[in-house]
């Protein structure tokens, strides 16, 4: 079946949309044209897609007209196999109307701020840190995604304890939203001499990045200290307090920054941070509750689970999840994710209709 209720409304609201998108004053507010830019593009995927449809109905019922005044039997054979691909083509365009249409989670449509720290494992699990980094950097290169590092604290090792960046682009959030877990490696460290393989874990965030209208902070839940960064960081380390610590005084939650020289930049990229955490927990908690009920298992949000491990030896990378297994470490670890991407989400989307 097709929605058409549904599609009229969305057709009035591209409509509307589209008036919005060519208004230059509109263009002014970049968080709010950014916002319409998604929507309109998703909705233009709809109606596209929809227009198949009716036009396939038309080309179906041209050739049945034809059909009933044709004589040549090599003729009906050919329109009514067109007709049979036709159909077919309908069926197809129908269930992916109906899924595109189907409600989905609004978060999805959000771009992701990623938190990868290093477990256990000292400095072998630092050097993973910067593995993921690369990884999830590759790959949003594949996906045209703008990525902004917000903090980082690297090692001299040249990992990092922890990196913290966003990603910016068509439907962040909802692509990699799975990635949140502890990733576990295993390989021989660079400075073990003996050949031994050393298990060493990451943990991995994702958070959808929220707006202003998502999470509202009031001033006095917040105590801002300031103090000099300390460790790379150009000729204003240690001479300028331009390092911003975030205390969210009803939650608890402490974010900082220091990557950045100009104290009121890194004050902005720390409150980007502490709504997207504010968000996640909001989240978590009614996935708790959903998955009490449901028990899901892929969009638990329970960080704290092992999700993935990577070994080296084998040049293996299984998800625990959903028990795939692949055998191409080097690729993955070059952004070649889709793989998985795709499983899971087609995983939790199984266990919600089931569910």
């Amino acid at each position: 079946m097709i929605p058409i209720e549904k599609i009229k409304s969305l057709q009035t609201e591209h409509k509307e949309l589209k008036v919005d998108i060519f208004d230059t004053k509109k263009m002014s507010d970049r968080r709010y044209y950014s916002k319409i830019s998604k929507r309109y593009k998703i909705l233009e995927e709809i109606l596209a897609c929809y227009e198949q449809i009716v036009q396939t109905e038309k080309n179906i019922a041209d050739n049945k007209e034809m059909l009933a005044s044709e004589d040549d039997q090599e003729m009906i054979e050919l329109i009514e196999d067109e007709i049979k691909t036709f159909e077919k083509h309908i069926i197809e365009n129908t269930e992916t109307l109906n899924e595109l249409v189907a409600p989905k989670d609004p978060n999805d449509e959000k771009d992701a701020i990623i938190e990868i720290r290093a477990g256990t494992g000292g400095d072998e699990a630092a050097l993973f840190v910067a593995d993921l980094y690369r990884m999830y950097t590759y790959f949003s290169e594949s996906k045209k995604w703008k990525q902004t590092v917000i903090s980082s604290n690297p090692t001299g090792v040249g990992g990092f304890k922890e990196i913290i960046f966003s990603l910016s682009g068509d439907n962040v959030f909802g692509s990699i939203r799975f990635e949140s877990g502890v990733h576990r490696v295993q390989r021989v460290p660079v400075t073990e001499s003996q050949g031994r393989v050393h298990t060493s874990a990451v943990s991995v965030a994702i958070l959808p990045e929220a707006d202003d209208v998502d999470v509202e902070i009031n001033d006095r839940d917040i105590k801002v200290d300031v103090y000099r960064a300390s460790g790379n960081g150009g000729q204003s380390v240690n001479t300028t307090d331009s390092a911003v610590r975030i205390t969210h005084l009803p939650t608890g939650l402490v974010v900082t920054c220091q990557d950045e020289k100009s104290q009121l930049k890194n004050k902005h990229k720390a409150m980007k941070v502490l709504r997207a955490r504010l968000l996640d927990l909001e989240i978590s908690k009614q996935e708790k509750e959903r998955s009490q009920l449901r028990k899901l298992q892929v969009g638990s949000g329970d960080r704290s689970a092992k999700i993935r491990t990577y070994n080296f030896p084998q040049s293996r990378v299984t998800d625990h999840r959903i028990g795939l297994t692949s055998y191409k470490l080097n690729s993955i670890l070059l952004g070649d994710l889709d793989e998985f991407v795709d499983a899971l989400k087609l995983a939790h989307k199984t266990e919600m209709i089931e569910s």
